[in-house]
């Protein structure tokens, strides 16, 4: 019998690999919905949302890895899926206090932004943010 195809999963920043494993499937959210990824996926490439990405782990099917990405790209081509970001972090890697701590300056930062009509500073506020609330929503898994 013959070995069941696994997609090969790797999560890159300007830091490093951030994760590289073995999955059956790769959950992400693009910008223009959620994709399910599986073993012998046509290729594809597709910009991302700040969102968690879930993969379904080879090793340990009852499990579901949680990464907070902050952006960037997926390329899936040949059971390879691989995801470039500005940013990313595992579950496990996550310091609640730090990003809670980043969602409180982040609101105040809206705040003032609003108060001064200031669109870009609203703008890079709200991304900081979604960033922040989406490294909270992770850690939680």
């Amino acid at each position: 019998m013959a070995d069941k195809p696994v997609l090969t999963v790797n999560i890159v920043t300007p830091d490093g690999i951030i994760y590289n494993h073995h999955a059956t499937m790769i959950i992400v959210n693009a910008l223009d919905g959620q994709l399910g990824i599986m073993p012998n996926h046509e290729p594809i490439v597709a910009p991302l949302q700040i969102d968690e990405v879930r993969v379904k782990r080879v090793d340990q099917s009852e499990h579901e890895d949680a990464i907070a990405v902050n952006g960037g790209f997926m390329e899936v081509s040949g059971n390879v899926a691989s995801i470039i970001a500005d940013s990313a972090e595992r579950e496990r890697d996550i310091d609640v206090s730090r990003a809670q701590l980043a969602e409180h300056r982040a609101e105040e930062n809206i705040k003032k932004a609003q108060e001064k009509e200031d669109t870009d500073e609203l703008q890079r506020a709200q991304i900081k943010l979604k960033r922040a609330m989406n490294r909270i929503n992770v850690s939680k898994h």
